[in-house]
């Protein structure tokens, strides 16, 4: 079992301490030349999505300063061009829940099961990453539940209009925006790491890009 974290921070989250993450066993299955560059190109995803999930973490710093508001914020994040790679782990934008339920039935149906069948030593792997796929899901809601009640309260004229309360400071609509961010950071790139470190052999075994 895994007990340190390379990235991020997932901690216990949703019941699933990081210290009870199964590791991957070596697979039998020899690479195949087309399966060889599936990592590579894995890695390459991943480092777009954490490139996102820093524009996430830097616009909710500004709405908490006030220098965007929530709705501009809420449009950024869902136009992000990660959506267009919906295959991927830990997809979180357009509409979130909606879109990392589509993302996370396309994994479960196309990604884990050509890995479970070319390398089923990595059956425990695949069930963890599939149950965290529901906590980040749920993070995700709540995040944009927490953009969507500001926009709201924007429109009716809270004294947070601008993003921050009379006395300058960020209220705690704003506060929640930035903890959920962090939230969403700390799991996310725990997770995404996690991934590339267990499936890289069990990868590179598939007989076709992923």
């Amino acid at each position: 079992m895994r007990t340190t974290e390379r990235e991020g921070n997932w901690g216990t989250a949703g019941g699933l301490p990081v210290a009870d993450r199964p590791v991957a066993v070596p697979v039998t299955a020899p690479p195949s030349r087309v399966g060889a560059g599936n990592h590579r190109n894995l890695v390459a995803i991943h480092d777009h999505l954490r490139e996102e999930l820093r524009q996430i973490g830097q616009a909710a710093a500004d709405v908490a300063s006030g220098e965007l508001d929530a709705g501009a914020a809420r449009n950024l994040i869902n136009r992000m061009t990660m959506r267009q790679n919906r295959w991927t782990l830990g997809s979180f934008c357009a509409a979130y829940c909606r879109v990392v339920t589509i993302h996370h039935t396309i994994e479960d149906t196309h990604m884990f099961p050509a890995v479970a069948a070319s390398a089923p030593e990595l059956g425990p792997v695949l069930h963890r990453l599939e149950a965290e796929h529901e906590v980040i899901a749920d993070v995700l809601d709540r995040f944009d539940r927490s953009l969507v009640l500001l926009v709201q309260e924007n429109a009716a004229g809270a004294e947070w209009a601008s993003g921050n309360s009379v006395a300058g400071q960020p209220n705690e609509g704003t506060r929640e925006v930035q903890r959920l961010a962090q939230e969403l950071a700390d799991l996310l790139l725990s997770h995404l790491r996690y991934e590339e470190d267990e499936l890289k052999d069990g990868l590179a075994t598939l007989t076709g890009p992923i």
